[in-house]
């Protein structure tokens, strides 16, 4: 496939500050320790900053493969990122929320070991509604800026890559769609847990997905 974002545009160099800032929000309320047991203590987080941190990054690294690819920086696309960067923001708090409060639950790490965070169902139900529809929005960005490559003229794809587009739209679709099974068993009153683990089927069914791509693109070729 031709890549067609060689070089860094003003919208990537936008983008990246805002991936910089929604970093630095991850760490900000972290004071510097003024003791070694502080020390020690501050580093009883470090599970929970890693587990948030790794989602920013995979969030950002989906971001640059579509720009490396594509490069486009017509309305639509601005727009949609523009979306995207806004819902990155306001993920960053629930999802530093939840990974503090499940580090704490399992681990007994974190502020979170020193007091419940989540103190009853309904609040463990919100939050996974927050987080939830937050994964959907981030995702269904990505589908939406896939879609937007199908159908640009000016990137003149061929069928190859026009069915790598698709197939990486299909990828995040997947991710909408699972997020959306998260969301809908929390409000049907299910079992929280399962609306945790459910996220587990990203990976069988992303593997799928690849599976299918590489063959009917050999079939193509």
């Amino acid at each position: 496939m031709t890549l067609r974002g060689r070089e860094v545009t003003r919208l990537e160099a936008l983008s990246d500050a805002v991936f910089g800032f929604a970093a630095t929000l991850l760490v900000v309320s972290l004071e510097v320790p003024q003791t070694f047991p502080e020390l020690v203590t501050s580093l009883d987080g470090f599970v929970a900053f890693a587990f948030s941190f790794t989602m920013l990054i995979t969030i950002w690294v989906a971001h640059n493969g579509f720009f490396r690819r594509y490069g486009l920086q017509d309305a639509w696309t601005v727009v949609i990122n523009s979306v995207l960067l806004f819902v990155v923001l306001f993920y960053i708090y629930p999802l530093k929320f939840l990974s503090t409060a499940l580090t704490g639950l399992f681990f007994g790490l974190g502020p979170g070991a020193e007091k419940p965070m989540l103190t009853s169902r309904d609040e463990m139900a919100s939050l996974m509604l927050v987080y939830g529809f937050g994964f959907i929005a981030v995702f269904a960005c990505f589908s939406l800026l896939y879609l937007r490559a199908t159908r640009s003229k000016e990137l003149e794809l061929d069928e190859v890559e026009r069915l790598d587009a698709r197939s990486w739209m299909r990828h995040y679709l997947i991710f909408v769609g699972v997020g959306g099974l998260s969301v809908a068993i929390v409000l049907a009153g299910g079992p929280l847990f399962l609306s945790g683990v459910i996220y587990g089927l990203l990976g069988p069914l992303c593997h799928w997905n690849g599976t299918v791509a590489r063959r009917r693109s050999r079939q193509l070729a």
